[in-house]
């Protein structure tokens, strides 16, 4: 796989695929049983396509299972949040769109480690 940069996350990894000045590309692996903080932006929209395995996704409260194929999109200051209650990895392509992209622009109301 070609990527830009990796990075190892407690509830697995991702890769950013493409950083442009309009737009960040990453491949993001969710391990079985870990689940990513709930959490907002105020810079950038995201759109999550499922590629491998299911998740649950939560919008503003609202949990929906996604499987490979099916895409949510989350607007600029939308809480998400993506869960993975299988036995497999799953993995999602996200596409950020919006005026920066940095870590830094997350928001994270809750979080299983710690992180503020």
């Amino acid at each position: 796989m070609n990527y830009i940069e990796k990075e190892e996350r407690p509830w697995g990894r991702y890769f950013v695929l493409q950083d442009e000045l309009t737009y960040k590309v990453k491949r993001i692996e969710v391990e079985p049983g870990q689940r990513l903080s709930y959490q907002y932006h105020f810079k950038r929209s995201e759109a999550w396509t499922m590629v491998l395995g299911e998740a649950i996704i939560t919008l503003d409260g609202i949990a929906k299972t996604y499987k490979a194929g099916e895409t949510i999109l989350i607007p600029v200051g939308t809480k998400h949040r993506i869960e993975n209650k299988s036995d497999a990895l799953a993995v999602f392509i996200e596409v950020q769109t919006g005026t920066y992209f940095g870590e830094d622009d997350i928001v994270r109301i809750e979080d299983d480690y710690n992180r503020k």
